[in-house]
């Protein structure tokens, strides 16, 4: 679904900046954009399975290795990008990792790891893009997350990343807006990804399982949030979100946290056994320290990922 303010737009023949394009959302992207006759850009850290994607989906596509912790390799990606199709009409800040456990006990440095991707990750890729798209006057859509408007608890850095991401996005939206550009933030549920797996793998995600309210428990299908990532470029819109429901949580926002906090509060007994287990299991120190809870779900072959 999605919430739109503009004219439509045509991908074809134009060109799409995709970063955590390896897999998930950003691979699936880059391959519907492209079938709809767009060239795209896509940017990550592992370079092996990004040139098969390219590789996969024929001349229009081009793979470019960099992490979004590193704004010299988002610029270097960019000119690349520039050079071999002329210049970048929309880009898709979606590279983003997981890492599990309390705020007061998860080791620093996955904490700072977390937003340096997450939030500083979106940041640098706009940078690095804006002045194409504000050239063009394009697109440029941030992968948000229902985590920016409910911050659950195991996830705090994640989630304080993504409140983050929004607040960027809105304020980006009204400062680009003279240029003709458009900026967008996507609010993204449970998608079935590597990422989304790998987090309800971990121990302590199973034992809160059990509170998981019946319309989060499962994961939409990716297919779902391409979608709503198609319709938001076609219209360039401010907000897209999928699954629907999502849309509704967006109008609630303003209860969702207290009724959540007050109903953790009643019944804290999942949330005290997830954290015991996080602790028995030393949760925390078996997370790879660039991907998180990802690295789980790579093949052991595979190098470091980024991608939502």
């Amino acid at each position: 679904m999605s919430r739109t303010a503009s004219i439509p737009f045509d991908v074809n023949g134009r060109t799409v900046f995709i970063t955590g394009a390896a897999r998930g959302i950003g691979a699936a992207a880059a391959a519907r954009l492209h079938a709809q006759g767009a060239n795209v850009a896509l940017v990550g850290l592992e370079p092996e399975r990004l040139e098969e994607n390219a590789a996969s989906l024929g001349d229009r596509a081009a793979a470019f290795e960099a992490d979004v912790s590193e704004l010299d390799a988002l610029r270097r990606a960019v000119r690349g990008t520039v050079e071999r199709f002329g210049a970048i009409d929309v880009a898709i800040a979606n590279a983003g990792i997981a890492f599990t456990g309390s705020l007061a006990s998860a080791p620093i440095e996955q904490v700072e790891r977390t937003l340096a991707v997450n939030l500083l990750g979106v940041w640098r890729t706009d940078r690095a893009v804006i002045e194409q798209i504000s050239e063009r006057r394009g697109y440029l859509l941030n992968i948000c997350s229902l985590a920016a408007v409910l911050h659950t608890p195991l996830m705090g850095a994640y989630t304080a990343a993504k409140a983050g991401v929004e607040a960027l996005t809105d304020a980006l939206r009204v400062e680009i807006a003279p240029s003709g550009a458009r900026v967008g933030c996507a609010y993204f549920g449970f998608i079935d990804t590597d990422l989304v797996r790998a987090g309800r793998a971990q121990p302590s995600s199973q034992a809160l399982a059990a509170g998981t309210p019946a319309i989060a428990r499962d994961p939409a299908p990716l297919a779902t949030a391409i979608d709503a990532i198609e319709r938001g470029i076609e219209r360039r819109s401010a907000r897209v979100w999928a699954p629907r429901w999502v849309g509704a949580m967006l109008l609630l926002r303003g209860i969702l946290q207290p009724l959540s906090e007050r109903r953790m509060a009643r019944h804290s007994e999942p949330l005290v056994e997830a954290m015991r287990v996080a602790e028995s299991t030393h949760e925390a120190h078996r997370q790879d320290p660039v991907l998180g809870v990802a690295a789980g779900a790579l093949a052991p072959s595979s190098p470091a990922a980024e991608g939502s």
